[in-house]
């Protein structure tokens, strides 16, 4: 058992004193999770990919978010276009309309994402900008850390034996994402995989928190108290404000979830068992990998740290929150 097994008894999150000790799947997927994210999401700020996108007809990047309480959040990446986004990331469940696109991303405001697609759709169709997507992702990883960075053999190696068996059931996103072809470059292949990885707890993640009984407003003020991030920063990025935040602390008050601005006891323990969900369905994934998943973080950790300092993705996100208070993974 590694260090970090002998310690997960007892490892929280911060003022966590009321609810189980996280198990150890619990703690592995989250720290895989919080490795995968910068080396997998980036694709979201490269300026590659909004160049690509803008060939295509999309508006340019939006720049750093101008919000003074997000860009605490964001720090200094590039935003893409919402139309760019949603087609970009939607296009491998197909050319969809919009109501598909934001019931399988979940937390985004569809009044915000469905006029964003057709106007995207009326632009270029989902295989140009799946393509368009997939040339910036590799071109920014190529960028940040060349065309075969130590490790690339054997992350991609242990990120496809992760995702080799996980079944497609009610995982929209990430069963879109097998059914591409794998890019023929080492390094686009390695991207292709994480990203799989990313959106199937992404899909579990929606699992849970509609299961919970949560919406997407009542869940984003949620997980910012949960992760410690301003309130009404990182959710507004998903489309939602003011309009839709005042009924949603309304709602989350009468629950007794939140009381003045801060999660009550019950509050956390409900967010907290959202994540454990979140964690219990992807055991498949830290069964497959074994001591090895150890290995793996080490490697998307030290690479999503370059991917970081060059704005290639956001300085803190809420999937290091996730890991607050847990023992550091081991060495390897």
């Amino acid at each position: 058992m590694s260090s970090v097994g002998d310690e997960i008894a007892v490892a929280t999150q911060d003022t966590q004193d009321s609810l189980d000790p996280l198990d150890e799947v619990a703690v592995r997927s989250r720290w895989l999770a919080a490795a995968v994210d910068p080396v997998a999401g980036q694709v979201f700020f490269a300026p590659e990919c909004h160049a690509a996108y803008a060939e295509l007809g999309f508006a340019p990047s939006m720049g750093p978010i101008p919000d003074p309480a997000a860009a605490a959040v964001w720090g200094s990446v590039s935003i893409p276009d919402p139309a760019a986004y949603f087609c970009s990331r939607g296009s491998s469940l197909g050319q969809v309309p919009g109501m598909v696109i934001a019931s399988a991303l979940g937390v985004f405001n569809p009044a915000v994402v469905v006029p964003a697609v057709e106007h995207g759709w009326s632009l270029t169709d989902a295989p140009s900008i799946r393509a368009a997507r997939n040339a910036g992702a590799l071109a920014q990883l190529e960028r940040v850390l060349g065309p075969e960075p130590d490790g690339l053999s054997r992350a991609t190696e242990l990120l496809e034996r992760a995702t080799a068996d996980l079944r497609a059931e009610g995982r929209p996103l990430f069963a879109g994402l097998r059914a591409q072809s794998a890019p023929d470059h080492p390094l686009g292949r390695l991207w292709l995989t994480a990203e799989m990885l990313r959106e199937y707890r992404g899909d579990a993640h929606t699992a849970a928190w509609t299961a919970a009984g949560v919406d997407a407003v009542e869940l984003g003020l949620l997980t910012e108290l949960y992760s410690g991030m301003p309130p009404r920063s990182y959710w507004r990025s998903k489309g939602w404000d003011d309009a839709d935040f005042d009924p949603g602390e309304e709602r989350l008050h009468e629950r007794g979830l939140v009381v003045d601005g801060e999660l009550t006891e019950h509050g956390r323990a409900l967010r907290e068992r959202i994540e454990s969900a979140t964690d219990a369905q992807c055991r498949p994934i830290v069964d497959a990998l074994g001591e090895d998943l150890w290995e793996l973080v080490a490697i998307l950790r030290e690479w999503g740290a370059r991917i970081r300092a060059e704005a290639g993705y956001p300085p803190s996100s809420p999937q290091d929150a996730i890991v607050q208070g847990l023992p550091e993974p081991p060495p390897t």
